[in-house]
């Protein structure tokens, strides 16, 4: 009931928690499917344990796989990617580099709810983005003014030190981009076209706002929050495969149907 109050009425409801333990791997599912059933988004930011910790490596897939049933998306990230970017910083220093990507993730999504702009996102673009499922990769990427500034800056964007996935595949893509004066209509639409090809998917969904500034002036800044992203490396290869296998069904059911429709109508008309 206490739970109930406090998220009756959110519209965005963020719960992070490490998977491994006890305390996160299992509360974080119970209160995933309260603030689900109170209608709201619900995004799980969870991180996994090292790999020399043998005895949290399984719970923490199996409070993966139970955190997924109540969330609309996950954003995962691999505390063992730390020892690959940050092996010789001390342990506090090391950790708050996670720490940084949570906030910018979380201060991405809301500032891009929440900012005026000249072309607006809204709840309801974040709602129909993150209702894709799967994993998903928040990032923000900036550069100054020059030629290449689009370019730079959505690889700075997906190359978070974190998130270590590959977008091509994903389902569905909320991108906001910033800049000053200078911006032009063409750098914007460019970012989102850019994002649509590396994502390779015919029937994917992308969003796209767009926000001037003068604090963005000779400044290009882009922020991507990008779902269904498929990741063997978090949840395991044969996971992966049977969600392909689906997929290929219905894609397949799909064109039946869109074929006898077709055969319909041109007999309709003869």
């Amino acid at each position: 009931e206490d739970l109930i109050k406090i998220l009756r009425e959110s519209d965005l409801v963020f719960i992070t928690c490490g998977e491994g333990g006890g305390t996160g791997t299992g509360s974080a599912p119970i209160i995933a499917e309260v603030a689900k059933n109170e209608d709201a988004i619900v995004v799980g930011v969870v991180s996994l344990p090292f790999k020399s910790e043998v005895g949290r490596i399984e719970k923490a897939q199996n409070g993966l796989k139970r955190l997924r049933q109540y969330v609309d998306t996950l954003v995962v990230i691999d505390n063992n990617r730390l020892l690959e970017i940050a092996p010789n910083l001390p342990i506090i220093e090391a950790f708050s580099v996670a720490d940084e990507v949570l906030a910018t993730m979380v201060k991405g999504i809301t500032e891009t709810i929440s900012m005026p702009s000249l072309i607006n996102l809204d709840y309801a673009d974040v709602r129909t983005i993150l209702g894709s499922g799967g994993v998903t990769i928040v990032g923000v990427g900036e550069s100054n003014g020059n030629d290449r500034r689009v370019d730079e800056a959505i690889n700075d964007a997906l190359n978070s030190p974190l998130l270590d996935v590959d977008i091509q595949g994903a389902k569905g893509a909320l991108i906001h981009i910033c800049g000053g004066n200078d911006m032009t209509l063409a750098e914007a639409n460019s970012v989102a076209s850019k994002i649509s090809e590396k994502m390779d998917v015919r029937d994917s969904k992308v969003i796209w706002g767009a926000r001037v500034s003068e604090e963005f002036d000779g400044i290009l800044r882009v922020m991507l929050l990008i779902t269904g992203i498929k990741s063997p490396q978090i949840f395991g290869k044969e996971e992966i495969k049977n969600d392909l296998d689906i997929e290929e069904e219905i894609t397949f059911k799909k064109e039946k149907i869109d074929l006898s429709n077709d055969l319909f109508n041109i007999n309709e008309i003869n």
